[in-house]
């Protein structure tokens, strides 16, 4: 793992979420884009070397709105930059950690991405991510 690349957080509304990170932050989202295959709209804010994302349910079957209905907003992963994505999915799950994922697949900011299963890693839903090679 290279660093903390972003901490995910679930919104109700990023539209309303918005002002409240952009005070608290002292910063503007520099990016908003929508992930049809995830059912997710997210918003991005650089914070130092990390990032941290909102992320608001686009369907009402996506994992997003899921965790919502449960959990209400909040903490919801976090993620950490990789070198190589493919050889740490093999290197965790030789370790026996539980894959959401087994292969990467694209994701908001220019990323590619996979997801550890929270049963596996005490409850905390772990993001995997590298830059895509244009």
């Amino acid at each position: 793992m290279k660093r903390i690349e972003h901490l995910g957080i679930a919104v109700q509304s990023i539209e309303q979420s918005l002002p409240i990170f952009e005070a608290l932050l002292n910063t503007v989202c520099y990016k908003q884009e929508a992930v049809a295959s995830e059912g997710v709209k997210t918003a991005f804010f650089q914070v130092g070397e990390s990032k941290i994302e909102l992320l608001e349910a686009s369907n009402p079957a996506s994992p997003i709105a899921k965790f919502l209905e449960k959990n209400g907003p909040g903490f919801h992963h976090v993620a950490f930059e990789v070198e190589n994505i493919d050889d740490e999915i093999v290197r965790l799950s030789k370790a026996g950690f539980q894959l959401i994922h087994h292969t990467p697949k694209d994701g908001a900011d220019n990323k590619r991405i996979a997801f550890l299963h929270p049963k596996s890693t005490n409850g905390l839903l772990v993001e995997l991510c590298q830059e895509k090679i244009s």
